[in-house]
């Protein structure tokens, strides 16, 4: 059994980080096409525009028409849009202001064993995999401890699994990938084995790491009288998909969806 953060613990932990997500502002936020914007002038509340970022990046505003804003962050694009007042003379002291009510050009997909899935905007200059997993709510129960990162790129589809308690276990935050745009975040459910045969309690039972048939056996509440050691059988799914039977002893290691068989002892 592996000793340390278990499952539930990471789930409190992220769903602490949840709360403190939601409640932190969107510093440095790179806008883009989709994001929704209110910009204000201060004293000059005729100018106020409430407006989507085109495809091309661009916004059309009173006085100047487009406005290039895709590719700036808020600050940067009030910055613009009163430098352009300004030389237009339009407003010659212009203090502009400029909020992202809605982002959407830059999101990420938590999908599969999460309290919330659902696609997710990214609204800080850069995300981890553990914040993409707090903005989901966290871990379900009967979530894996493992997940799946899914991104697409020009060089074809990557796939990243991901052990997230080592990430709590490691030193640094080096498998605490950054989150991309676009990405999928997926969280399988926990792999199980059954047990069944000449066992106290035979059925499915959660799949621990490195986890051997004593353990399993010990699982199902040990062996009955008439139960063996000997003859274990292990009905194992190939990669194919097709199932193979396989001779088991004690110190053998389970793997996911394992189906063990004990014997009857024959004396």
């Amino acid at each position: 059994m592996r000793i340390g953060y278990s499952v539930s613990g990471v789930l409190l932990l992220l769903m602490s980080w949840a709360v403190l997500a939601a409640a932190a502002p969107a510093k440095g936020y790179i806008m883009g096409p989709g994001d929704a914007v209110r910009i204000t002038v201060y004293q000059n509340p005729d100018m106020q525009t409430e407006t989507r970022i085109s495809e091309v990046g661009s916004v059309t505003f009173p006085l100047l028409g487009p406005v290039e804003v895709g590719g700036l962050t808020p600050a940067q694009a009030e910055i613009r849009i009163a430098a352009l007042l300004k030389s237009g003379g339009f407003v010659p002291r212009a203090q502009v202001t400029v909020y992202v009510t809605q982002f959407r050009s830059r999101q990420v997909s938590v999908l599969g064993q999460v309290t919330k899935p659902g696609r997710y905007a990214i609204e800080e200059p850069a995300i981890r995999l553990t914040d993409a997993l707090a903005m989901a709510g966290g871990i379900a129960t009967g979530g894996a401890e493992s997940v799946t990162v899914v991104r697409s790129g020009e060089g074809g589809e990557q796939r990243f699994e991901i052990d997230l308690l080592g990430i709590f276990d490691a030193p640094t935050q080096a498998k605490n990938i950054e989150i991309q745009n676009g990405d999928t975040v997926f969280v399988p459910r926990i792999p199980v084995f059954y047990i069944y045969g000449e066992v106290q309690k035979p059925g499915a039972y959660r799949l621990e790491r490195k986890m051997t048939v004593m353990q399993a056996v010990s699982l199902a509440s040990g062996l009955t009288p008439r139960g063996s050691e000997k003859g274990l059988r292990i009905s194992r799914r190939a990669a194919n998909g097709s199932s193979k039977s396989v001779s088991a002893g004690m110190e053998d290691l389970i793997l996911q969806d394992d189906v063990v068989f004990v014997k009857e002892s024959l004396f």
